[in-house]
């Protein structure tokens, strides 16, 4: 198997998780009962998912030779920092932690789908 055959499966790893995650987190932040910490390492899991994903692509591109569209870069590019700019701000919006991950978890799985949209030949 291939690092681009990798990136694609792991792709919906990163999409699907992060929707997950976002969606866990919007539920804990109105319902108490879902502020558990099995939470918080799904969602560490899941972001770093996406480390791992431009890593693939970064693979697939040097190694196996893929060639992919800019914005499939760009939209890479975006999604791996913006999981540092939401954990960059957890202790500014303590009191919102579970929207900020909520919404930023599903902004992720937003990146990931645009990213496979625009990476389709």
């Amino acid at each position: 198997m291939s690092f681009g055959q990798i990136h694609i499966v792991w792709a919906w790893v990163v999409i699907v998780g992060n929707a997950l995650a976002g969606l866990w987190a919007l539920g804990a932040h109105k319902v108490p009962a879902l502020r558990v910490r099995p939470l918080w390492w799904f969602t560490a899991v899941v972001e770093i998912a996406v480390g791992i994903q431009v890593l693939l692509g970064v693979l697939a591109m040097n190694v196996d030779g893929a060639e992919v569209t800019q914005f499939h870069m760009f939209y890479g590019f975006v999604a791996f920092a913006s999981v540092g700019i939401i954990y960059s701000y957890r202790q500014q919006l303590e009191q919102w932690t579970y929207l900020l991950y909520g919404f930023g978890g599903l902004f992720l799985m937003g990146l990931g789908l645009r990213a496979v949209v625009v990476g389709l030949p």
